[in-house]
This record gives C-alpha cells, structure tokens and sequence, in this order.
C-alpha cells in the first residue's frame, strides 16, 4: 500500500482543481490551498462544476458525486497540509512561484514519509527539490488536461529523488488513481513537451507568417491527419502563456531554435490574448466565468 491517504495540493486553477477531484474521487482527503479566501470558494466551485458535468454525462454516479465532494477542503494558509502524505504543487508555470512554494511547504510538511511533487509542465524537478532540505522526498508528477479524462501522468524523479519515493508516487499514482505513467529523465519538457511544443510553434509560426490562417490551420491537422484537435486549438486550450512559459523553459536549457517563442505569441499574450480562459487566443470562445489566474492559482496547462 502506498499509505498515501490525505493530499494536499497547492494552487486550483485548471490543473489543481483537475488534480484535486481525481484525488477525491479515488478516496483520498483532499486540502486545496489557494492564495487568498475568494480564489479557495472560486477553485471549489471549478471542482464542483467538473463533478457535476461528470454525473450529467453518467461517468459518476450521484452518490460518489457527493462523497468525492464531501472530501474536498478548501483554505487559504500553507499551513493547512501539515499533515499530508503527499502534497501536489500546481502553481502557475513560473519558476519563481514554484520555488517560493516548496521554499514554504518544507518547514510545514515534514511528516517522515510525506512527499513533495510538482506538476510542472517543463521546468527541472531537481531546482525546485534543492529549495527543502529533503530533495531526496520531491518527486514531478506532471498530469495532463483535463485531469480527469486524461489518463497519462510523466512521472519524473530527479537525481536526488529516493527509489522508495518514486515508487510510491508511482503506485499512488497507477493503482490508486487508475491512471498510465511513464517514466522520463528530469530534462526540460521531459517526453511529452519535448514533442509537442515544438509542433505548436511551428503552426503559430505559419499563422504568423500569412502561410495559412488559424483556422485552416487547424482544419488540415484535424481532417489531414485524425488529430482530434488542431494545434492552435490546442494551445489555446493549453493556455498561450503557459505555451510561451513552456517554450521558454525548452529554450533555456537546449539553446535550439525550435523552441524560440515566435512573436506573434509573445505579443498575444502580451495583449491578453491567452486562449480558452480568456475568451479569445487563436479561436474565439464564450466569455470566461473568471479572470485567468497568474499567480500561484494558475494552471500548468495540458501540454
């Protein structure tokens, strides 16, 4: 048994609030902490509205709606998972958001076998591990989105990271969570990002150079080749933020030029222009019910 009972997560954006419901659901204790009171009651209805679309389409039962609820906590104070076995960071893709969470979470979760993991979408495991002072116990578990339909999680040990904690991040993580995990070495973008960031750049970059429109873009990928997405699509449902974060991470570590954030995205998102939780990125969708997070609510993105 993993012993792995209460969950902590950090952050209820996109990806927390995805991480925290397939926890509950799995029947494990959940405390979401979010920055402030207002973000924790928006993060919980996020939770509560994804419960909801599962019992209306019949994938969840209305009893197991209401127990997985029933074991969701919500509170605005780090010091709330004191008592986690394992505490799962899912911060905006900022560096520095990240290490000043695992900065605050060392001194609080220090239960002996309890384990600090990060869903980082591309930055290194082992920088964010280096700010506690049990490395060996930080381990990424990088989910993907939606969380709770998608069944792949990069399980990523850093070098300092215990057999014995990645083993029982694993099992949690596969017999507990039902969910596929495959195993990456702690490099930027690890195996999933690694190849799909590039392939998003390169459609931005034909937009951007009037090669095609977005749309037409999309069409190709989807009718063309059976994606059941296009990749413009994609990014705006990853977030083009968190695209531009993920590709600049890529880029800091490798130096090539496939992984340069084109322009056109970095001025979209300078304009506010982020995908789906905005409104508007590439595509146009229906006004958000929220302000997209940027702080330590936000979401990891899918990607």
């Amino acid at each position: 048994m993993t012993g792995i009972e209460r969950v902590g997560i950090v952050g209820c954006g996109q990806m927390g609030a995805g991480i925290a419901e397939v926890c509950a659901r799995a029947g494990a204790r959940v405390v979401v902490v979010e920055r402030d009171a207002g973000t924790a009651r928006a993060g919980l209805r996020r939770i509560s509205r994804s419960l909801d679309r599962a019992t209306t389409s019949g994938r969840l039962d209305a009893g197991a709606r209401e127990a997985a609820a029933a074991r969701i906590t919500v509170a605005d104070q780090i010091e709330a998972l004191h008592d986690s076995d394992l505490v799962v960071e899912a911060v905006a893709e900022d560096e520095r958001l990240k290490l000043d969470v695992f900065t605050r979470l060392d001194p609080v979760v220090t239960g002996e076998h309890s384990i600090l993991a990060t869903n980082t979408s591309s930055l290194p495991v082992i920088r964010l591990a280096t700010a506690t002072r049990r490395p060996e116990r930080v381990v990424g578990l990088h989910f993907f989105n939606p969380v709770p339909v998608l069944r792949l999680v990069e399980l990523v040990p850093s070098l300092l990271t215990s057999t014995g904690t990645a083993a029982r991040a694993e099992e949690f993580v596969t017999e507990v969570l039902g969910k596929e995990v495959v195993r990456t070495g702690d490099r930027a973008g690890f195996v999933v990002n690694a190849l799909l960031v590039p392939y998003l750049l390169a459609a931005v970059r034909m937009v951007e150079s009037g090669s095609a429109s977005a749309e037409d873009v999309d069409r190709g990928m989807v009718l063309g080749c059976a994606h059941p997405l296009g990749p413009l699509a994609l990014t705006d449902l990853i977030g083009l933020d968190t695209t531009r974060a993920i590709a600049e991470s890529l880029y800091a570590e490798f130096r090539e030029p496939q992984y340069v954030p084109p322009p056109l995205l970095c001025r979209m998102v300078e304009a506010g222009l982020l995908g789906r939780k905005s409104g508007r990125g590439f595509h146009t969708y229906d006004a958000p019910r929220h302000r997209p997070e940027s702080a330590p609510a936000g979401a990891a993105g899918p990607a």
